[in-house]
């Protein structure tokens, strides 16, 4: 598989990365984001997946995550994948909103046409994007891997991480969308990518997911507040609703005066990245 890199810059120690590559999941050129911390020579350090939000590509947490200084101190590579194909073959939203189609992917495998083609983001998140750094990245260790996100990207934390639990050591989210098949923006993006078969939507909402029994150790999840789309599109108190009625480990913390914003994620990433380190250790 061939990566081109894009750009590569001295931080921490480290280096980050932007890397292009033609996706077999997809069927477009993709872009993505690693840091990877200052090591010794041959060591192997665990892997951070981070998933992002409507709207974002990898440029996003790239240039405003702040986790390069946590990385750095706790020996984590950090890798931002993109949120959706683009390129103009690719299908956008007929109506031109922001919360489906280019920039939207929300961590599906698409069944209905015309997305069908290249919206198949569970496949390059799950199976291609690990497969590409592990051949590429020698010092990821590939058997210490974590998820985080925020947003979509953190409904796309928590669904692979709760159908994937032998992958993924530790789960974490940032105002996250939790019942997709409740709200707004889920219900929109699950009948565009998958049709009006609500039965096949169910593995793509994390609730749903742990009413059916999916369990992970522990899930830490941060909430703004002051976040607007809490209330209409987020809805984190039925996640824990779900937890509380499953017996899962649930670390929910509604956080005083936060927005949505990466100003409220750049303030809790470092207590994310530690979470996750000591999860992540051998």
């Amino acid at each position: 598989m061939s990566v081109e890199t894009l750009s590569t810059v001295h931080a921490h120690g480290g280096v980050q990365g932007v890397y292009r590559h033609t996706s077999t999941s997809t069927k477009t050129p993709m872009e993505f984001s690693v840091f990877v911390p200052p090591h010794e020579a041959g060591a192997k350090l665990p892997v951070v997946w981070y998933l992002s939000g409507l709207t974002c590509s990898q440029a996003n947490v790239t240039e405003k995550g702040e986790f390069r200084a946590a990385c750095a101190e706790l020996g984590l590579i950090f890798i931002a994948p993109d949120t959706s194909p683009r390129g103009d073959a690719v299908p956008d939203d007929p109506d031109g909103s922001y919360d489906f189609g280019l920039g939207a992917g929300f961590y599906v495998n698409a069944t209905k046409g015309p997305f069908v083609e290249h919206y198949n983001m569970r496949d390059y998140i799950e199976t291609e994007l690990p497969a590409l750094i592990a051949e590429t990245f020698p010092s990821a260790d590939m058997s210490r891997q974590s998820i985080m996100g925020h947003s979509m990207g953190g409904h796309g934390a928590l669904t692979i991480g709760l159908r994937s639990p032998e992958q993924y050591r530790a789960v974490s989210a940032f105002a996250p969308i939790v019942a997709p098949i409740e709200v707004p923006w889920g219900q929109k993006a699950l009948l565009g990518y998958l049709g009006e078969d609500r039965t096949s939507w169910a593995e793509y909402d994390a609730c749903a997911l742990i009413r059916a029994g999916a369990r992970l150790p522990d899930i830490l999840i941060d909430q703004g507040e002051a976040d607007t789309f809490l209330d209409e599109q987020l809805k984190s108190h039925l996640f824990q609703k779900s937890c509380d009625y499953a017996g899962q480990s649930l670390t929910l913390r509604m956080q005083a005066g936060y927005d949505h914003s990466y100003y409220f994620v750049s303030t809790f990433m470092a207590d994310h990245l530690a979470w996750h380190a000591e999860r992540l250790k051998a």
